[in-house]
């Protein structure tokens, strides 16, 4: 069980993380964002950079951090926020979010200075870089974790399990990934484009595999998130998250026209009243 003031700290941050996602994919105007992904997706990234994770944002690239790689680009809203909470972006930058020459674009972009690890939004590209960072690792016999967060949409991709192949074969236990699995992707359901057992397919490619029923639990997901680093199994370990799109939006919640859209500001008005008054 997890220390109630640790968890209570990092429900703090998770709610401001929320309001941050708003804000930011409102200031982006027409040019729209993806908020569905990036408020379902909330509690994992906070779980990973404000207690799981091994990191400085005052010395970005010391060797023996653990890395985070956001395979779901597209909801890099949620990454971006996590790195101002945790010190690493200035808060001021929060309003460039999508502007011309700004580093905070739609997708993440590499850039150690501020902790963006790889660039991604190239589905399934994240998550294979991912397995050759903690190859890398092994070969050069460094002690430190890499965590991945996939979409359950993400899945869909032939890339993903090559890799999840090869990161079996060469036993990277130093591997934690996560599927955001909020059952919605681009073009609707996850269960009506591609209807798979995610279970069994993590499985049948031999990593360990825990489920969260309710991945937008902090208590649920730190932790699945402490046993998956803390296991003697000697695979690659993945935890398939249960989650609601758009988390904390009424409106969004569930919702396929919250995938990526741009916000006006009635919704703006009505989103954040009701982060207000969660």
């Amino acid at each position: 069980m997890e220390n109630k003031n640790t968890v209570e700290f990092i429900q703090e941050k998770a709610a401001v993380m929320r309001r941050d996602v708003i804000e930011m994919g409102y200031v982006a105007g027409g040019r729209g964002a993806h908020f569905g992904p990036a408020l379902s997706s909330i509690e994992i990234v906070a779980s990973l950079f404000f207690k799981v994770m091994n990191h400085d944002p005052k010395e970005p690239t010391m060797p023996e951090r653990d890395r985070f790689v956001q395979s779901k680009g597209h909801a890099c809203l949620s990454y971006y926020s996590a790195l101002i909470e945790s010190g690493y972006i200035d808060k001021e930058l929060m309003s460039t979010f999508k502007g011309d020459e700004s580093f905070l674009s739609g997708h993440p972009s590499r850039n150690m200075e501020h902790g963006i690890e790889i660039s991604s939004g190239s589905l399934g590209n994240g998550f294979a870089i991912a397995c050759g960072m903690a190859k890398a690792a092994k070969i050069k016999n460094e002690d430190h974790y890499v965590y991945c967060l996939v979409g359950d949409g993400e899945c869909n991709e032939g890339i993903i399990w090559e890799a999840a192949m090869n990161g079996a074969k060469n036993k990277l236990d130093n591997l934690v990934a996560i599927v955001d699995r909020n059952g919605v992707q681009l073009a609707g359901k996850t269960s009506d484009i591609m209807d798979v057992d995610l279970v069994a397919l993590w499985k049948a490619v031999g990593w360990e595999v825990e489920v969260v029923e309710d991945g937008n639990d902090l208590l649920l997901v730190i932790e699945a998130l402490e046993k998956m680093k803390n296991s003697k199994s000697g695979k690659p370990h993945m935890i398939i998250a249960n989650t609601t799109k758009g988390k904390g939006i009424s409106f969004m919640e569930g919702s396929l026209d919250w995938h990526a859209r741009a916000m006006d500001k009635e919704q703006y008005d009505q989103a954040v009243s009701e982060l207000e008054n969660a």
